[in-house]
């Protein structure tokens, strides 16, 4: 194994803590991992990790050298992708996670991303669970709403706007509210965001500032599509963004209310470690996200 395959390898070893977990998302026997690392420890002349029967940890040496990995393992990618104008594109496997929602806006133009690099492979991970961007070797997120981690770089590539409706059964059934204040004598489908830890009220403009606003109902949910479909399903007032619920409410499945005190936009951002900003993969990646999620808000 050449010196930056050894790189890589220690520097997921830290990532994942675990030399059969590194092995295994590198695709590498664990013998041929556990030896590489023995020749770069002594090549080095110092002991990199800490080795327990549970967890792999850097040393102090090795925490130092993880960190100098990082910045060649970019530099490398990035002055290769320098050459681009040379014909030469970014290249490898590309590890991305979306949410659930993403199926009818990202999914369907994948192919656009595919054919303009073909040397790039794309995984895809789905779901609207918190990710361990470091832990799991996820290269970036696409995530929608407010964010609240900071140890990752967030670039926005759109903001959806929103809308407050339920179901034309549900309407027909308990009637319009005229003010937010009636919603209280309502039903909602409950937002559990798994990023804040907590149940999200509903929000809404009110000349200019900002009015939160808790909904009683029976029904909480904490994926996307669950959210649409109780909404649809007469289980109570959602606030969606526009673009996914525009058919619906066009063909009056679905109906919108209090549309005088809209809901804030959401924005949508692509979150990534700090060390893989550099990456020409995620920055091509992210560029084609921005002008997709501009194209569907």
């Amino acid at each position: 194994m050449d010196r930056f395959d050894a790189m890589k390898l220690f520097t997921r070893i830290v990532e994942l803590g675990n030399f059969s977990k590194a092995a295994d998302d590198l695709k590498l026997p664990a013998a041929t991992a556990t030896h590489a690392i023995r020749q770069l420890e002594a090549r080095l002349g110092i002991q990199l990790l800490h080795r327990t029967t549970r967890k792999v940890t850097p040393t102090t040496d090795g925490q130092a050298y993880y960190q100098r990995c990082l910045r060649i393992l970019a530099d490398v990618e990035e002055t290769e992708a320098g050459f681009g104008h040379r014909g030469v594109l970014p290249k490898g496997r590309l590890r991305v996670d979306l949410p659930t929602l993403a199926r009818f806006y990202v999914l369907p133009r994948l192919h656009e991303f595919m054919d303009r690099y073909p040397g790039i492979e794309v995984e895809i991970g789905m779901g609207d669970r918190y990710v361990d961007l470091i832990g799991e070797g996820v290269d970036c997120v696409l995530r929608v709403g407010e964010l609240r981690d900071s140890s990752m770089v967030g670039r926005r590539v759109a903001t959806l706007a929103q809308v407050t409706c339920a179901s034309a059964a549900y309407i027909e059934r308990h009637g319009t509210p005229a003010t937010i204040d009636e919603l209280q004598r309502h039903q909602a489908v409950n937002w559990y965001s798994i990023a804040a830890g907590r149940m999200l009220p509903f929000e809404f403009l009110v000349d200019g500032q900002l009015r939160e606003v808790q909904v009683p109902g029976r029904v909480t949910v904490s994926t996307g599509e669950a959210y649409v479909a109780c909404c649809a399903g007469g289980l109570g007032f959602a606030q969606l963004p526009r673009y996914h619920v525009r058919q619906m409410l066009a063909e009056g499945t679905l109906r919108e209310v209090l549309a005088q005190w809209p809901a804030p936009s959401l924005p949508v951002t692509v979150l990534y470690p700090r060390q893989r900003q550099l990456s020409p993969r995620v920055r091509v990646f992210a560029d084609w996200l921005a002008d997709v999620m501009t194209a569907a808000a």
